[in-house]
């Protein structure tokens, strides 16, 4: 790759190195020049510009971060379309996120270029949370780097994937001493079923006993012949040695004990025991508090059926000293009102299908058929294809026929009766019906039925009012087009507008939250604005255009 100042003459094909405004001209640091672009800023009396050329043997940042993002992704997640050199890797479920440190370390070292960062092992993931992410640091890599990385035997390869949580029947054994309060055996109950409610299993099984290894083996047997999953014990007094009360009771109920003591403070005294193939925990003295202790990791590794063995406790000393760390493991109905990990954004869709298409004379065009279907269905059925996570169909004019070429699609309609007063006020009766938990909101012309799933997500992709992106605008050859993804934070600057206009004011009015985003063809150009741009349209969607 070549990188310094580029005479603007040379520059068609160069990527932009730093934003650049000057004349009315704002173009984005990342923007691959266009000859069009060249006229601008030679006409703006630019000669030279900071730029990056490839080479033949240069990978682009975003293609390089997808094909990472491929050999990455493993059971319940899925990756996020590059942009700006970056793809997330999302979970798809719930559950714990296993990889090997080693080999994230060792794809690391490859080259200054390729970077990857991931969640701790074994972190508790949420759907829709980052757990890791790709990010090419320059604006390409390689060759050779890259292929050093794609080329390594599966079974070396740093794959990441979640261990789903599988709720089980969980059995909890509390032995008593004398003039011992019951009312701390309830306490211990109720925050180990708060600890379970939080990993999506039912309240505990529970036997109270004497504080013998008879007593306790015969509690363990009860418990399993009730198909215990999991069983749990808390002692009357800790236990110290593996020949205490606690372990010999496992044992004279004919289990095994695998590993006692761990790493990490609070936690030290665990035991990790088995009976008959079903896990068997004894407790440790901080199990009893709702605060984060060792038990805490051994659960959620345990509900996600990921053994644990001796190596693997021992294994969690480095970041095992919790003291001073005030986290609680919530119930999952607590924890979801306080989020504390970074989230993939939440977009909803905007589908404009209102307007009365004066230009295209008498019919409406969006109900023109292409390919055997209304041009409305086409975007339609991209837009439920895509990441959106749901889409509202603002209808007005022959609102009946083109909910009827809709049909079966899963969608939400909002009739605007107002709608010969313009675009405006569509889009701000649309704004007003999105659900309040979005993120963005993805305006979607009904009139552009090139435009496919692709495309949109890779708007939800770029997509970022941290660095600076809370407008994204898909461009062909450094031309905008549509449809144009908006931050929530704009949204009431949407119900401000008056008139036929759409959001072009509100985009003008924050260039510096604006992103362009480049895309493979000029389907964001090309909406069916005249019969002949509806005849373009249609020869495009042939078979074999």
């Amino acid at each position: 790759m070549r990188f310094g100042e580029t005479p603007v003459s040379e520059a068609a094909g160069a990527i932009l190195a730093h934003s650049l405004k000057r004349d009315g001209i704002v173009f984005k640091k990342g923007r691959i020049l266009s000859q069009d672009d060249v006229q601008q800023l030679l006409k703006a009396g630019i000669a030279q510009v900071v730029a990056a050329q490839l080479d033949a043997d240069d990978v682009h940042e975003d293609a390089a971060a997808d094909r990472l993002a491929e050999i990455l992704t493993g059971s319940g997640l899925h990756a996020t379309r590059a942009f700006t050199g970056r793809s997330n890797l999302v979970a798809g479920i719930r559950g714990v996120l296993i990889f090997e440190p080693d080999r994230v370390e060792a794809l690391n070292r490859v080259d200054e270029a390729i970077t990857l960062a991931t969640l701790p092992p074994y972190s508790l993931v949420e759907p829709k949370q980052i757990v890791a992410t790709i990010k090419i640091i320059p604006f390409s890599v390689r060759k050779a780097a890259l292929e050093l990385c794609l080329d390594v035997p599966p079974s070396e390869t740093p794959r990441l994937s979640i261990a789903p949580l599988r709720p089980r029947k969980v059995g909890l054994v509390q032995t008593t001493l004398p003039g011992m309060k019951e009312s701390l055996l309830d306490k211990t109950r109720e925050t180990i079923d708060q600890r379970l409610a939080a990993l999506d299993c039912d309240p505990c099984l529970e036997r109270r006993c004497a504080h013998d290894e008879t007593e306790i083996a015969s509690a363990i047997g009860g418990l399993m012949q009730q198909s215990c999953g999991l069983i749990l014990i808390s002692g009357a007094s800790a236990i110290v040695d593996r020949r205490d009360t606690v372990p010999a009771g496992i044992l004279q109920a004919g289990g095994e004990i695998e590993h006692f003591g761990m790493p990490v403070d609070p936690g030290n005294l665990i035991l990790i025991a088995a009976c008959d193939d079903v896990p068997v925990v004894g407790l440790p003295g901080c199990a009893r508090s709702p605060k984060l202790n060792g038990f805490d990791w051994v659960l959620q590794r345990l509900l996600a059926d990921l053994t644990i063995d001796p190596r693997d406790v021992m294994g969690m000393g480095v970041g095992g000293l919790l003291k001073e760390i005030g986290i609680r493991p919530l119930p999952r109905a607590q924890a979801s009102t306080e989020p504390v990990t970074a989230k993939t954004p939440k977009v909803g869709a905007l589908l404009m299908a209102a307007g009365q298409s004066r230009r295209m004379g008498p019919d409406n065009k969006l109900l023109a058929e292409i390919g055997g279907r209304a041009m409305v269905r086409h975007v339609a059925e991209a837009l439920t294809a895509s990441q959106v996570a749901s889409v509202h169909c603002v209808t007005g004019h022959q609102a009946e026929t083109v909910v009827a070429a809709l049909s079966g699609l899963s969608l939400t309609l909002v009739h605007n009766p107002d709608y010969a007063g313009g675009l405006a006020s569509s889009l701000k009766r649309g704004i007003a019906a999105l659900p309040q938990d979005l993120d963005a909101v993805l305006v979607c012309l009904g009139d552009m039925p090139l435009v496919k799933p692709d495309v949109m997500d890779k708007l939800i992709a770029a997509f970022d009012p941290l660095e600076g992106r809370s407008i994204c605008i898909p461009t062909w050859q450094g031309k905008r087009g549509n449809p144009v993804l908006i931050g929530r934070s704009l949204f009431s600057e949407i119900q401000s507008l008056t008139g036929d206009i759409g959001a072009k004011a509100i985009i003008n009015d924050h260039p510096d939250a604006t992103c362009e985003v480049a895309m493979p063809d000029n389907s964001v150009l090309l909406d069916a604005d005249t019969p002949d741009r509806l005849q373009e349209i249609r020869d495009t969607h042939a078979p074999g255009a």
